[in-house]
């Protein structure tokens, strides 16, 4: 019956063997006898349906069964099914790369042969961090270079914004990092009239105000190149480079309250906080962009939740010494076990910090626990750089309520422009 549905050829039914094709039979001559066809019943061919959908026949039986197909209508109904199903086993995927796709190539070549020059364990997650935003913003079209972006922070216990665009954010990381860069002996990227450390936001507004024209997507390239050589001067460094201090300047205070306290941090702290600005404000432009973006790896946000909750008993010592925390219950000698609030954040790269309430000088215990926040490590994050408020953080809070408040209060003041 030749009315039968037309079947699409599977590829093993035209085979390249790889062979050199034979000279053509010359006018006249016969063309060179070869196997007959395969000579097949009804039931067999049948049972071959299923192979030849998946492209799994030889070509001989593959030629009986195409030759059968135009002769029987169930079967050639039945291929068509077949056909159609093995489609199904193949599931649509994203044209988009995996953002971790890069960190997984890198581990696996460099777990085969280790770099002569390591890059140091606290430095990798700002490595990794710059790398998957200079990512994203290789994907960026010219005019969503000025897509409007709101930054947002707190100050004095109260949500703080401010607009700006995509080539605006990255001119604030080329300041903020700078920090870094001078520490290590750079270049100021504010230039030499403006070099020394400062405070990250006076930073900020030099560089935007140094600029005639609001920034634009050149911005791009002295960004990268600054990251490539702070990763690669670190790494030359080695290790024990990452005792070196980094200034932050001085922090703002409102008039009338003196001069504000130095801000300083170990060069393997600040890269740490560097690479969580970086993640934070990938995340700002992929919104601005309606782009996905996933978090960091769990132990590249691992480091950057330990740095936080690192930082917590003195930044709870500075705000209740501006009155914005309860005051002290129960000073103990430094060393001594004090009062302590546990931190459990859930989630990959979570784990638990004891933070102490009433000095930085105490050592927090879990004897001495009159508190328990449980947060997820993504909110916690997003709670430490004022994305969101402490009254809206999808947070467990258990135990003395005026604790649990100025510690999530606390953690929402870490943040900054």
């Amino acid at each position: 019956m030749r009315g039968g549905p037309r079947i699409p050829l599977p590829r093993s039914s035209v085979e390249d063997t790889g062979l050199p094709v034979p000279d053509a039979p010359a006018a006249g001559q016969a063309p060179p006898a070869g196997p007959g066809p395969l000579v097949l019943d009804h039931r067999v061919l049948r049972s071959l349906l299923g192979a030849w959908a998946l492209s799994a026949c030889s070509a001989a039986e593959a030629l009986a069964v195409e030759e059968h197909l135009g002769e029987c209508g169930p079967c050639a109904q039945e291929a068509l099914r077949l056909r159609d199903a093995v489609t199904l086993l193949h599931a649509e995927e994203s044209l988009d790369l995996d953002p971790g796709l890069r960190t997984r190539v890198l581990a696996s070549c460099l777990g085969r042969r280790p770099p002569r020059i390591p890059v140091p364990e606290w430095a990798l997650p700002y490595d990794a961090e710059s790398a998957r935003l200079d990512a994203l913003l290789r994907d960026i079209g010219g005019p969503e270079w000025h897509a409007p972006v709101r930054l947002r922070w707190f100050e004095q216990d109260s949500p703080v914004s401010r607009k700006t665009t995509v080539a605006g954010i990255i001119a604030h990381l080329l300041a903020v990092d700078g920090l870094v860069a001078i520490a290590l002996g750079l270049d100021d990227p504010l230039g030499p009239e403006e070099a020394g450390p400062r405070h990250p936001t006076r930073r900020t507004e030099a560089y935007w105000r140094a600029s005639r024209l609001p920034p634009t997507r050149a911005v791009r390239g002295p960004w990268r190149d600054q990251t490539h050589e702070i990763v690669r001067t670190v790494s030359f460094a080695g290790d024990g480079s990452g005792r070196l201090p980094v200034p932050y300047g001085t922090e703002q205070t409102p008039p009338g309250e003196g001069a504000g306290q130095k801000i300083e941090l170990p060069l393997r702290d600040a890269m740490v906080d560097r690479a969580f600005e970086c993640w934070i404000h990938a995340g700002d432009i992929a919104r601005a962009v309606d782009y996905p973006y996933d978090p960091p790896a769990p132990r590249h946000l691992h480091r950057m939740i330990d740095l936080a909750a690192r930082m917590l008993p003195a930044t709870l010592a500075d705000r209740r010494r501006s009155g914005l925390a309860a005051p002290s219950r129960d000073l103990v000698a430094a060393g001594a076990p004090g009062r302590s609030l546990r931190l459990e954040i859930e989630g990959e790269g979570g784990g638990e910090w004891f933070i102490a309430l009433d000095s930085p000088g105490a050592r927090a215990s879990a004897e001495r626990e009159v508190a328990h926040v449980a947060l997820d490590g993504v909110e916690f994050c997003r709670l430490a750089a004022g994305h969101v408020s402490p009254a809206e953080a999808a947070a467990g809070r258990g135990g003395d309520r005026e604790a649990v408040r100025d510690v999530l209060f606390a953690a929402a003041s870490l943040s900054r422009l």
